[in-house]
């Protein structure tokens, strides 16, 4: 599977395309900090208000990171795609964030016309 977001989606279903077998759940988990100096930083920031750049970007590489691992799970099973896929964090202690990405693995073929609709479970 590669590292694209074509099928890959939040909702239970792939328009145009129907689930031939189900591969159960995957998941990536990131587990993040931000170093003192990005912590200062960031308390800097926190002073004249507005978006914390430096936290903004920790989280999106950390979102990403966890995505990446999702899907690189995924093609691990034999699946071409992820449905109902959604991340999840905890902090596991001050300043330590666990990001999950997951979602269920599944094998989808394009829907033929007038065959079983987008997102039937044949499996």
């Amino acid at each position: 599977m590669n590292n694209t977001h074509a099928l890959t989606t939040t909702t239970f279903d792939l328009p145009g395309y129907r689930v031939v077998k189900n591969l159960g759940v995957v998941r990536g988990i990131i587990v993040r900090s931000r170093s003192i100096v990005g912590n200062f930083g960031a308390s800097i920031q926190s002073i004249f208000g507005g978006n914390i750049s430096i936290y903004t970007t920790l989280c999106e590489q950390a979102r990403g990171d966890a995505f990446r691992l999702m899907l690189t799970h995924a093609g691990e099973v034999g699946a071409n795609a992820v449905i109902g896929m959604r991340y999840d964090a905890t902090e596991i202690s001050p300043g330590i964030t666990e990001v999950l990405c997951y979602g269920t693995a599944v094998f989808v073929e394009p829907a033929a016309m007038g065959n079983s609709s987008p997102g039937s479970v044949n499996a």
